[in-house]
């Protein structure tokens, strides 16, 4: 009978550290997907003044129906690179010249990504009236 209390508080350890191990596994899964999210929801923000800057008129401090002259500093409050707990963030090209279609922004969170081994990275194109996730860019 020893042995087969043995065997069963052995296979009971082995039943719980996988248990363990899934548990971790998926944990870890749910704070990248939420990272992502929480990136992706602070770039459509940003994506969103954007757009209120495109239509804005020059006179009072916009676009004018233009990018052009948009800076991330005009975005945000931040004179530096804008960062929250969720990542941080850029504008490209910072300054905006010419008159470009789209400008991109880019977070980069603070988990590490699918690949194991960068952060989470999320790229979204802000059109006049529209933006748009990029897919492809995306850890």
């Amino acid at each position: 009978m020893g042995q087969q209390q043995l065997l069963l508080l052995t296979l009971g350890a082995i039943v719980v550290g996988l248990a363990l191990a899934i548990a971790f596994l998926m944990f870890d899964t749910q704070a990248v997907a939420s990272n992502r999210d929480a990136v992706t929801s602070d770039l459509s923000h940003l994506a969103s003044m954007a757009q209120a800057y495109y239509r804005k008129p020059r006179v009072l401090g916009g676009g004018g129906h233009s990018f052009e002259g948009m800076t991330m500093d005009r975005l945000t409050s931040a004179s530096v690179m804008p960062k929250s707990i969720n990542g941080i963030y850029v504008l490209s090209p910072n300054p905006v010249s010419g008159n470009p279609l789209y400008v991109t922004l880019t977070g980069t969170g603070t988990e590490t990504g699918n690949d194991g081994a960068t952060k989470v990275r999320v790229v979204m194109h802000v059109y006049a009236d529209s933006i748009r996730v990029d897919a492809a860019s995306m850890n």
